[in-house]
């Protein structure tokens, strides 16, 4: 089977960003021409209607954003499938060595002159040097940078260092799901483990496959594109890492068994263990193959999970609840969370207004027209932070809002609103009466990621105090698996929410899924409204709202706790609503 169009953008795009990174590092310059350049070129990539691997070097320089010399490097990975120039730095920098990118306040002069000074490799290299106090003696340290980075990888260790992000696993999985979908036999293809429950990074991605025939689909796996090198090829299991060091776990598995594989690969270990132990008190076992009886052997259960469940005495639990934090209990009680449904707005959406932004404000309102939503606030960014824009833009933008609107009538209605900047001291975008005249505020921290807690905590408390703002954005600001999110008070950020009746932000993208699952469930008894968003960039990017959902899902989050769950009139109020 050969890769579809879409894989072969998602590859080309992956060595785009892999290139962009690491020539970082050989030019010690984010900024560098050739890193820009890269940038330029993905950018350009993702935005090509057509299809990329039809195009000449020639056409490819017609993109705007694509030169000479990147134009011919696309073409020789499209050709060859391998690129040169990337081999040669992945040669001169390994991967424990751009990793080091990942340390907050590091940078790439930073890990370049560590390297080539104290001979720091790696995360663990860094760890040692900094517990030395070797740092305080280079140019450009100290022993208060020395104080900041012993933090910083502090947690890092505790965001889960050396696992793959959720915004790496995730495409991967389904896209792999979708490839092996399309093996003759296959009648079931579908990813688990602690993916599938929506933990925020994984230690490998596991797929299951119900198929009487293995081989094929085994044959289909190591065929694939992504792969590096294949671990293990068996008869039912096959293990292979992929470019980016994820390694794949593909078990091919009976169809009459898929149910009881899909619940023990699953997971987690705790859940499956208090399930092993119900079903032992009622004299079955239960196992990756079925829930049998214990004496006899006879099989009780084994196609589909609902109905293993159903034979221990316990509803459906989802998968993203299944982590032994009370919901065996809780389903015996018939006292499971609901389920999150019938999203009716997002509140934190950007235009190509913002500089980051990249569908116009026509296509992104046709996207959520789609998806039947009934409120939509525009939020682009505000002139604190990078990709911001000024006055004069904000209004030219305000006025086609308002002729959409016109054309809308009563189908949805358009906030217009901007994410404004909060500043080291709590400041925001703008001066009072000019953000007086948005729809909707949403304020957010940008920048800054390295103060103390205590004034972290009180620029945002600040920010809430302000009349405008209705929302704080990805409180914590972070990265998962790369910047990790500043560190704030929280039970002071709920009692702010509280005093001013500003809502906190459950952000979609997968790089951020902010505010977390642990400050979701320590705010599920608070009077805290939470809005779920897609935070998107792109039109197709709205989706992303259902990212959001299953996050607040996993923390247990009631749906009236949740304001764009709300009907149409409610949701509005509410958003219009003035402090």
């Amino acid at each position: 089977m050969a890769d579809t169009k879409q894989d072969v953008l998602r590859d080309l795009l992956d060595v785009l960003e892999e290139l962009t990174r690491l020539t970082t590092l050989e030019e010690g310059d984010v900024q560098s021409f050739r890193v820009r350049a890269y940038e330029s070129a993905a950018r350009a990539i993702e935005g090509y209607p057509g299809d990329v691997a039809k195009l000449s070097v020639t056409e490819l320089q017609k993109l705007e954003g694509i030169g000479k010399s990147t134009a011919a490097k696309i073409r020789e990975y499209l050709d060859t499938g391998k690129l040169a120039k990337l081999g040669e730095l992945r040669a001169k920098f390994p991967a424990s060595v751009v990793a080091l990118l990942n340390v907050q306040g590091l940078g790439p002069k930073g890990v370049l002159r560590l390297r080539s000074e104290l001979g720091v490799q790696s995360l663990d290299d860094l760890r040692r040097a900094v517990a030395e106090q070797k740092l305080r003696g280079l140019k450009g340290f100290g022993a208060k940078s020395e104080e900041k980075l012993a933090h910083t990888l502090a947690r890092m260790a505790a965001q889960g260092e050396g696992r793959t992000p959720i915004s790496v696993a995730l495409p991967l999985a389904e896209r792999i799901v979708a490839h092996l979908s399309e093996v003759p036999g296959a009648s079931f293809v579908g990813y688990c483990g602690s993916l599938r429950r929506f933990c925020e990074t994984v230690g490998d991605v596991d797929v299951i496959v119900a198929a009487t025939y293995a081989a094929p689909v085994m044959d289909a796996m190591v065929a694939m594109s992504v792969v590096d090198r294949v671990l293990v090829r068996g008869d039912t299991k096959t293990s292979v890492v992929t470019r980016r060091g994820t390694q794949v776990d593909v078990r091919v598995v009976q169809p009459e068994q898929l149910g009881a594989a899909m619940l023990y690969f699953t997971g987690s270990k705790a859940h499956n263990v208090k399930l092993r132990q119900r079903a032992l008190a009622r004299g079955f076992t239960l196992n990756e193959y079925a829930l049998a009886e214990l004496e006899t052997g006879r099989v009780i259960a084994r196609e589909t999970e609902g109905a293993i469940y159903a034979a221990l005495g316990l509803p459906f639990i989802p998968p993203v609840l299944r982590e032994d934090m009370g919901e065996i209990e809780a389903a015996e009680r018939g006292a499971l969370p609901r389920q999150i449904s019938d999203i009716r707005g997002d509140f934190h959406v950007h235009t190509t207004v913002s500089g980051d932004g990249r569908s116009d404000l026509g296509d992104v309102v046709a996207a959520a027209r789609a998806r039947g939503y009934r409120v939509l606030a525009i939020t682009d960014h505000a002139e604190g932070t990078l990709s911001g824009v000024g006055r004069d833009a904000l209004l030219e933008q305000r006025a086609r809002i308002a002729a959409l609107q016109r054309e809308l009538g009563d189908a949805m209605a358009l906030l217009h609103g901007v994410e404004l900047n909060i500043g080291a001291d709590g400041a925001l975008d703008y001066d009072l009466e000019f953000r007086r005249q948005f729809d909707f505020c949403l304020a957010s921290v940008h920048d800054h990621f390295d103060l103390p807690r205590e004034r972290q905590t009180a620029r945002i408390v600040q920010a809430m105090r302000d009349p405008t703002v209705r929302m704080i954005g990805h409180l914590s600001a972070r990265m998962i698996g790369g910047r990790p999110g500043i560190d704030v008070d929280v039970d002071a950020i709920f009692d702010a929410a509280e005093e001013h009746g500003v809502a906190l932000e459950v952000n979609g993208g997968l790089p951020r899924l902010d505010v977390s699952v642990d400050v979701l469930r320590r705010g599920r008894d608070r009077k805290v409204t939470f809005v779920l968003t897609s935070d998107a960039h792109h039109a197709t990017e709205l989706d992303r709202v259902r990212f959001a959902a299953l996050n607040a899902e996993r923390a247990g989050v009631d749906p009236e706790r949740v304001a764009n769950t709300w009907d149409a009139d409610r949701l509005l109020a509410w958003a219009r609503a003035r402090r």
